[in-house]
C-alpha cells in the first residue's frame, strides 16, 4: 500500500510551540519532530507506561539537537522560585512569544475535563502576562487561552511530570543557517541508529524495556486485558502520537534519500495507527497481534539506516 502523507490534528505540543515561534521560516512539523530523535524506538518504562519513542529518551533531550539541525539556536532559562519565575516570564513577553515548558496539562483547567494533575507533559506559547493571567496559544487547540496565574504557575512547576527542571522556558530564536530539509534530517540519521541500538548505558527503572522487547512485552500485557490505566493512556495519546511521528519519519526519510527505510517507517505507522479500533473497542487478541508485527521492525529499522 502506498504511503499518504498525514496531515491534521495531533498531540504535537512542542513542535507546533516551536513552529510557531520559528514562524514563517520555520520547517515542517514533520521535520522538527523527526529531528529531536524521538520516533527512532519504543519504550516500556518500569514496565507499565509505554511510548512509541525511543528508549530512554524525553523531548527535552531531543530539543537542541532539533535546533541545530534546523539551523536555529534559543536561550534556555529555568528554575528559581516561583515570583522569580512569573517576572522573568512577564519581562520575556514583553520582547516577543516565549516558549514554555514542560508544564502539567491537568493544570490547565481551559481544557475540558482538567482538575488536577494527570502526569501529562505539555508545552505552550505565552503570549502576555498581567497580575491575573497568562494569555497563551495552547497547540492542543486552544488559541488565545487565558490561564490564571495561579493555575499557570502551579502547571509550570512540573512537580508531577518525570522530566525536566521548574519554570524553563526558550526565549531568544535566531536563525544561524539555512538548512534545507533533507539535509536537516541526514544530520541525525548518526543519533537514529543510537537510538534504536540496544544500550545497557541509560539508567531507566526496573522493567524497562526497549524496541522489540517492549512491544512483545505491552503485547501480553494488552492480552491481559490492558489494565491500570494502559488502555486509556494508549487510546488517548500514546498511538495518536507515535503513529503521527512515524508517518512523518516516513516521509522525512524518504525526502533524505533513506528509501528502505522510509518503507519500514511507513509500515510502522501503519501497525501502530490500526491498534487505536481495537484497543477502543477492547479488541485485545488483535492489538497483541498488530504489537507482535511491530516488534522485529526496529532491528530492521536500525539496518537500513546504517
Amino acid at each position: 500500500m502506498r504511503h499518504l502523507p498525514y496531515v491534521g490534528s495531533g498531540p504535537y505540543c512542542y513542535a507546533n510551540s516551536f513552529a510557531m515561534l520559528l514562524g514563517e521560516r520555520s520547517p515542517s512539523t514533520a521535520v522538527i519532530e523527526v529531528a529531536t530523535g524521538g520516533p527512532f524506538g519504543m519504550q516500556l518504562i518500569g514496565g507499565t507506561l509505554v511510548f512509541f519513542d525511543a528508549y530512554g529518551w524525553d523531548p527535552e533531550q531531543g530539543f537542541d539537537q532539533a535546533l541545530a539541525a534546523i539551523g536555529w539556536t534559543s536561550t534556555v532559562s529555568k528554575g528559581g522560585d516561583a515570583d522569580a519565575a512569573l517576572a522573568r516570564l512577564a519581562a520575556a513577553v514583553e520582547r516577543g512569544p516565549v516558549w514554555v515548558g514542560p508544564v502539567e496539562m491537568g493544570h490547565l483547567r481551559h481544557q475540558p475535563e482538567m482538575n488536577g494533575p494527570i502526569g501529562a507533559d505539555h508545552f505552550v506559547v505565552a503570549l502576555d502576562v498581567d497580575d491575573e493571567r497568562v494569555l497563551i496559544h495552547d497547540p492542543h487547540g486552544f488559541p488565545y487561552a487565558q490561564v490564571p496565574v495561579g493555575d499557570f504557575m502551579t502547571a509550570w512547576q512540573a512537580e508531577t511530570v518525570s522530566y525536566g527542571d521548574p519554570y524553563t522556558m526558550r526565549t531568544d530564536f535566531v536563525k544561524i543557517a539555512d538548512v534545507a530539509d533533507a539535509d536537516a534530517i541526514r544530520s541525525i540519521i548518526p543519533a537514529a541508529i543510537a537510538w534504536l541500538t540496544p544500550r545497557a548505558d541509560i539508567a531507566m527503572p526496573p522493567g524497562s524495556l526497549a524496541n522489540g522487547a517492549a512491544a512483545e512485552r505491552v503485547a501480553e500485557l494488552v492480552e491481559a486485558g490492558a489494565g491500570d490505566g494502559l488502555r486509556e493512556h494508549l487510546m488517548y495519546f500514546a498511538i495518536r502520537v507515535g503513529a503521527r511521528r512515524l508517518a512523518d519519519t516516513a516521509d522525512c526519510l524518504l525526502l533524505a534519500g533513506y528509501d528502505k527505510a522510509a518503507g519500514i517507517a511507513a509500515e510502522q505507522a501503519r501497525i501502530v495507527g490500526s491498534l487505536q479500533h481495537p484497543i477502543v473497542t477492547k479488541d485485545f487478541p488483535t492489538a497483541a497481534a498488530a504489537l507482535r508485527l511491530l516488534a522485529p521492525t526496529y532491528d530492521e529499522l536500525r539496518e537500513a539506516l546504517t
